[in-house]
């Protein structure tokens, strides 16, 4: 997941991204606004599977969990709520996706595009769990990242790592055409 960054910044370096200023704040806008809204979605959640403190730390005392206990905390979610958070993720990325197609139209416009969208709403995704229930603790806590189409396992700092090189990435990007003109 590092290396995508990475590799599509080094795509787009030659002819940069015809994404604008008001294209990137519109889908930080929308990311930032629907990260906050997963944020709260999977707040409900936790609470009506009862297991809102399972390996949420909300005391600086208590330890960051492990992989094993966030990898198990799905067994204390039922069937049924598992089922809601698989089609909640795919509806997400369907959003998010959707959103990427309307802001360019080259494909990696649309990619770039994507990248930006989904980096900003992963951060407000944590930030707004952060603001709720003061978890992650640390960006060394553990997290369910994803459930499809396996869950994926990993500490917070991860994904935050990832979503933040993405922003540089699709940021250089899109100001190299600023300057070189």
């Amino acid at each position: 997941m590092l290396l995508v960054p990475a590799l599509s910044y080094f795509s787009w370096r030659r002819k940069g991204l015809l994404l604008s200023s008001g294209t990137l704040l519109t889908l930080a806008l929308f990311g930032a606004s629907f990260g906050l809204v997963e944020a709260a979605v999977v707040v409900y959640l936790r609470a009506a599977a009862g297991v809102s403190g399972q390996y949420v730390s909300t005391t600086p005392e208590l330890q960051a969990a492990t992989y094993q206990e966030a990898a198990a905390s799905l067994a204390h979610i039922p069937a049924g709520l598992r089922a809601v958070e698989g089609y909640r993720e795919a509806a997400t990325m369907v959003m998010l996706c959707t959103v990427a197609l309307l802001a360019g139209a080259r494909a990696k416009e649309r990619w770039g595009g994507f990248l930006w969208v989904f980096a900003v709403w992963d951060i407000a995704y944590y930030t707004g769990l952060w603001a709720t229930l003061r978890w992650p603790s640390s960006l060394k806590d553990y997290d369910v990242l994803f459930l499809i189409p396996v869950p994926w396992v990993a500490q917070v700092w991860f994904p935050v790592l990832v979503s933040a090189l993405s922003l540089v990435a699709v940021a250089a990007a899109s100001m190299k055409l600023k300057f070189e003109a």
